[in-house]
């Protein structure tokens, strides 16, 4: 028995396969779709929390930036105190270096590149070149000379330096204003001497040192703080680009979701299937839409339910009205072919001619009843196919010869292409030889004098495929679909008056009811090729 339009529908929904879940199938994602937020206030906030983090790099790389800048700086300014100091240690140094020569010795040891002169001469010469080296030191520990303003602790000992060159200087002047000779007073003099200019370079050499360990150390600061700053720049801008993905891809699993959701579920109700739901929780548009989709469904399952039952109320109707109708039909032609077989008198010519129209359009209407009882129960689901194997060659060789006689009174040819290979074929006899009489009348119908109509039949992929193709003019692109439905027909089959439009619809339940398919393949002004298979069956 054929299946019922609701059995169809059950059975091919139930045949679908599940989807699977996809990443919108998350409690995060739920959770973010099932906030009360319009879709664009989310996709807002994903950008605007995107670009905080992107923002936030930034910042950070800035701080960054300024913090090395700072540094750099600020070793800028030890390196030039540390020069300064540098400097000012050598001349200090240089004073010391004087002072603790031998003035016995010849001056050219304590004063390179001077010329041997005499004791009295070294001495006055290494006098002047202490002052000299003196009134150097004094104005360079002067923030104007140094070319910065020297923190609080070196600004004390620079004091301490001017005091001591000071003092130095005095008594430096003082040794070189006193008489010669007195030998001790002059060694005390020169002793006390050279220990304020041990002092004067002890202190520069502090200073020297203090800034330059500072430099150093600010060097290895500015090193490490270097390398710290980029793990941390990287670590961060890392961390933003992971959130700011993680952000993303919650967000858009929370969209995504429930469009595969409903989606799924469209795919369901056009597969005819309106027993489920789609569950979306979302508190936005695509809940909203969901909820329609849940509608349409159930609405559509009582559109559905109401159009079967009026469906089958017509089919049944069309049914019993057309066994009724063939009964008297079939009298009238009954007693027609004995009035023009002259049983009961002679038939003038007129009366011939009327009886002639009467059987032309007697046997035409039941032709049409005929079409509407078959079509009627097939879709009531009321045909049963008697399957068995048989000859399809045989049913294709029947319908060439019934159509035959009517072909060569229009003038058009009729061949047949199919070797016994095809051969066993499962189906039901009588309905296969109703679908190759409907495809061979309209290709005869439809061909004009002098074309030809080419049946071919073979066996592909374990199903048998048969061609009907003919001359005529061709099925519009428009036209493929819709002349395999009820009281459909082309424009020239309309100019034609010819038919029904029943035949090829009939003809496609019959070649589905067997589980094959049936298609045109035409261009317009190049005829026509009808094709339907047929499971082949065992060889």
């Amino acid at each position: 028995m054929s299946e019922t339009p609701a059995a169809k529908r059950r059975g091919l929904a139930a045949t679908g396969e599940q989807r699977p879940l996809s990443l919108g199938d998350n409690a995060v994602a739920r959770a973010v779709g099932r906030l009360p937020a319009r879709v664009h206030v989310k996709l807002l906030i994903a950008f605007v929390g995107t670009a905080v983090l992107v923002m936030a790099v930034g910042l950070l790389g800035l701080r960054v930036l300024g913090q090395s800048n700072d540094r750099a700086e600020r070793l800028g300014a030890l390196q030039k105190r540390a020069f300064s100091y540098g400097k000012l240690q050598s001349d200090a140094y240089h004073v010391r270096l004087l002072l603790a020569e031998n003035v016995d010795e010849p001056f050219s040891r304590v004063w390179p590149g001077g010329s041997p002169i005499s004791r009295g001469a070294s001495a006055v010469a290494l006098e002047g070149a202490v002052l000299n080296a003196l009134a150097r030191i004094r104005p360079a520990t002067r923030p104007d000379r140094l070319g910065f303003v020297p923190p609080a602790e070196d600004e004390r000992i620079l004091r301490q330096i001017r005091r001591k060159s000071a003092r130095l200087s005095l008594l430096m002047r003082h040794i070189s204003t006193s008489e010669r000779g007195s030998g001790s007073a002059e060694s005390a003099l020169r002793h006390r001497a050279e220990l304020f200019a041990v002092d004067i370079n002890r202190l520069t050499a502090v200073l020297a040192d203090a800034t330059t360990a500072k430099a150093d150390d600010l060097i290895a600061e500015n090193a490490s703080a270097s390398a710290g700053s980029r793990n941390l720049v990287i670590g961060v801008a890392t961390g933003a680009l992971v959130l700011a993905l993680l952000l993303g891809l919650v967000l858009s699993w929370s969209v995504v979701g429930p469009i595969q959701r409903i989606d799924a579920r469209l795919e369901t109700i056009a597969a005819g299937d309106f027993s489920g739901h789609v569950d979306v929780a979302n508190r936005d548009e695509l809940g909203a839409l969901a909820a329609n989709v849940n509608r349409m469904n159930d609405e559509l399952d009582r559109l559905y339910d109401e159009l079967e039952t009026a469906s089958r109320h017509k089919s049944e109707f069309l049914a019993s009205m057309s066994h009724e109708l063939r009964t008297p039909l079939n009298a009238i032609i009954g007693f027609s072919q004995v009035l023009r077989e002259r049983m009961f008198g002679d038939l003038n010519e007129k009366q011939e001619e009327y009886l002639d129209d009467i059987l032309v359009s007697a046997y035409h209407l039941l032709s049409l009843i005929n079409d509407v009882l078959d079509l009627s129960k097939v879709e009531a689901g009321q045909i049963e196919l008697e399957i068995a194997p048989f000859s399809l060659r045989d049913t294709l060789e029947s319908g060439v010869v019934m159509v035959r006689e009517r072909a060569g009174d229009e003038g058009v040819r009729v061949e047949l292409s199919a070797d016994q290979s095809i051969d066993p074929v499962e189906g039901d006899e009588r309905r296969i030889r109703q679908v190759v009489f409907n495809l061979l009348a309209n290709a005869v119908k439809f061909t004009p004098e002098g074309g030809a109509v080419d049946v071919s039949a073979s066996r592909l992929n374990g199903e048998v495929r048969v061609s009907v193709s003919d001359t005529g003019p061709g099925v519009a692109l428009g036209d493929r679909e819709r002349i395999f439905e009820e009281f459909q027909q082309t424009d020239v089959g309309l100019a034609l008056a010819e038919g029904t439009g029943l035949g090829l619809a009939l003809s496609k339940r019959l070649v589905e009811l067997h589980g094959g398919r049936i298609w045109v393949e035409s261009e317009l002004g190049h005829g026509s090729t009808f094709v339907f298979t047929l499971p082949a069956g065992s060889t």
